[in-house]
């Protein structure tokens, strides 16, 4: 199933932020700390022609401690401010204020040397659809000025925010890319809510997700659903099927005639992995391909 979703909305989006760059001193790009690599827009570096970047690992809480840390260490090395936050419970968010003035620190110093009082910091806020751009913006707000859900698409249009004497935020729609010339991203995205459900195929996301949780993290998947018989092969096709169809048993997905709902069985993977269910978990690996491990 070739997956894509690239409502008009983002055109707009991304024409008008480009049109607000010249009042913007620094760009918060927001990553998924689950998948940063597939969470990443490719179109970022286009669109915000060289502005300072800070780059945040954010929905860190439901994903693996260890890679969060291996994944801040990746950007840094590329040249990259680099922070690991939750928006939701608020870990990590005081620091962006500070770092962010860090990262801008000459720019600053100059006005400072000219005699000037230095403005407010302007900052964009960026990333893909249902990142935590709002939770994160209300966060740093300390009050509910943007929009919040926990599906894609929520925020349609820009609004500029004030959070404290030295900070605006510049609200921005989730920009997804045209095309995924690499359809494992296009698969990550939908495992994790970056893409309508509507458009997908619960069927299809539901296998590769737990292809991947066999793989890589089976004694949580197993506590969390009592499986009884870890996959012979995780490449095997009916291997994956089988432990979906055990899942669905466990949960009471099945049809007439006992058959198991794979749809139904799939809606309750993604829903458990999203919430954190499944325990902390992490898609992608920096540098080279994850290699099969369980999470202590």
């Amino acid at each position: 199933m070739a997956i894509q979703w690239f409502p008009g909305h983002m055109t707009r989006a991304k024409r008008q932020i480009q049109e607000k760059l010249k009042l913007i001193d620094i760009a918060i790009e927001l990553l998924d700390a689950r998948v940063p690599i597939s969470s990443r827009n490719p179109m970022v570096d286009e669109i915000l022609l060289g502005k300072p970047r800070l780059i945040i690992l954010n929905k860190s809480d439901l994903a693996d401690p260890r890679m969060n840390e291996q994944w801040k260490q990746y950007f840094e090395h590329e040249g990259h401010t680099c922070a690991i936050v939750d928006s939701n419970t608020g870990t990590g968010v005081q620091s962006i204020s500070t770092l962010a003035k860090e990262i801008l620190k000459e720019k600053i110093d100059k006005q400072i040397a000219k005699g000037m009082r230095p403005r407010a910091i302007r900052s964009l806020i960026v990333g893909i659809p249902n990142v935590g751009k709002s939770t994160l913006i209300n966060r740093l707000a300390g009050r509910s000025v943007a929009i919040t859900g926990d599906k894609p698409g929520v925020t349609k249009g820009q609004q500029w925010i004030k959070a404290g004497a030295d900070f605006e935020l510049l609200d921005t729609p989730g920009i997804l890319w045209p095309k995924f010339e690499d359809q494992m991203v296009g698969y990550r995205l939908a495992i994790t809510g970056a893409i309508r459900e509507q458009i997908l195929n619960l069927d299809d996301i539901g296998y590769y997700a737990m292809k991947m949780l066999c793989q890589r993290y089976w004694t949580t998947l197993a506590e969390r659903y009592e499986l009884s018989e870890p996959p012979a092969d995780c490449e095997d096709n009916m291997e994956i099927v089988r432990i979906m169809e055990e899942v669905g048993r466990k949960r009471g997905c099945l049809m007439s005639g006992g058959r198991v709902d794979l749809e139904k069985a799939s809606s309750i993977i993604l829903r458990d992995l999203r919430a954190g269910k499944l325990g902390r978990i992490t898609l992608e690996a920096p540098y080279d391909d994850m290699p099969v491990r369980e999470v202590e």
